[in-house]
C-alpha cells in the first residue's frame, strides 16, 4: 500500500501541489458549508486535471497548469488520445465540462446564474472531484479502487473549526459537547486511523471502560470502525455526515 505522501508523485510538483491544494479547498469549504469558495475551487481543479490528462497523453507534463481558450472543446479533443486508459480518454474528459459548468453558470463565478451557490451543487463538486482524484491515483499507481479511495481519504487532513491542535494534543473547544460528538470531531480532524490512547488524552477521559462502550455503540451504528483489539479507530462515511451537521450547526451559514 502506497503512503499518502507518495500519492501522485509521478506528476510534477507544479501540477501535483495545485491539484491537492484545490482538492483540499473543496473538501474543507464543503465541510464548513462555504458553498461559493468550494464551487470556485472546482473550476480551478478542472483546469489542473485537464493539464494533467493532456500531459499524460503527450508523455511530457507541463510545469504548471494551463487554461485552454475553449475548455469544452479542449476536453473533447482529449477523447482522441488513443492508447490512454478509458477513464483518462473518455470518463474524466466528459466529467470535467459538467464540473466546470457549475463554476461558470450556476451563480458562482459570475452573476446571473440560474441559482445561487448551494449545498446540492457543492456536493456535486465534492463527489466528482473525489472520484477524479481517486481515479488519478488508481491509474498512476496501478492499485485497486478501494486502495485508491483509501489513499485519497488520507490526503486531506480536515481542519475542523471546533478543534484546536497543539504540538501533541487536540482539544474540542466546547467541553460541554457529548463525548460521541467530540470523538467524531477529533477523528474528522485526523487522517487515517487514530489510537484510542490519543482519543482518551484529547477528550480528557479517565474511564476507559465507558469510553470503549461509547465507541462500540458508534461502531455498531457504522459511524466509526473500531479495530478488533480496540487499539485504533477511524471515521466512516455516516460519521463524516454527522460531522458536517455538527460543524454546520455551529457556523453562521448566512456568511458563506
Amino acid at each position: 500500500m502506497i503512503k499518502s505522501s507518495s500519492a501522485l508523485t509521478a506528476i510534477p510538483s507544479g501540477l501535483r501541489d495545485p491539484l491537492l491544494d484545490e482538492y483540499d479547498s473543496i473538501v474543507q469549504n464543503y465541510m464548513e458549508r462555504r458553498w461559493t469558495p468550494s464551487e470556485l475551487s472546482g473550476g480551478k481543479f478542472c483546469e489542473i486535471v485537464y493539464t494533467i490528462l493532456q500531459g499524460h497523453a503527450k508523455g511530457t507534463y507541463p510545469t504548471k497548469p494551463a487554461k485552454p481558450a475553449n475548455f469544452v472543446d479542449a476536453c473533447k479533443k482529449l477523447e482522441s488520445n488513443s492508447g490512454q486508459p478509458r477513464s483518462f480518454q473518455i470518463l474524466i474528459p466528459r466529467m470535467l465540462p459538467c464540473l466546470y459548468e457549475i463554476r461558470n453558470n450556476r451563480g458562482v463565478g459570475h452573476v446571473g446564474g440560474d441559482v445561487d451557490p448551494n449545498h446540492m451543487d457543492a456536493l456535486a463538486v465534492l463527489s466528482m472531484s473525489n472520484w477524479i482524484v481517486a481515479e488519478l491515483v488508481r491509474v498512476l499507481h496501478s492499485v485497486s479502487v478501494n486502495e485508491a479511495q483509501s489513499l485519497v481519504d488520507d490526503l486531506v487532513e480536515r481542519r475542523v473549526p471546533l478543534v484546536w491542535q497543539g504540538q501533541d494534543v487536540k482539544r474540542v473547544l466546547d467541553p460541554s459537547m457529548q463525548l460521541k460528538d467530540q470523538i467524531l470531531l477529533l477523528l474528522a480532524s485526523t487522517t487515517g486511523k487514530v489510537a484510542i490512547t490519543d482519543l482518551l488524552h484529547w477528550t480528557d477521559t479517565q474511564n476507559k471502560k465507558y469510553f470503549l462502550k461509547v465507541l462500540r455503540a458508534m461502531h455498531k451504528k457504522r459511524q466509526v470502525e473500531l479495530s478488533n483489539d480496540t487499539a485504533t479507530t477511524h471515521l466512516l462515511p455516516p460519521g463524516s455526515a454527522l460531522v458536517e451537521q455538527l460543524v454546520g450547526s455551529r457556523i453562521d451559514v448566512t456568511s458563506v
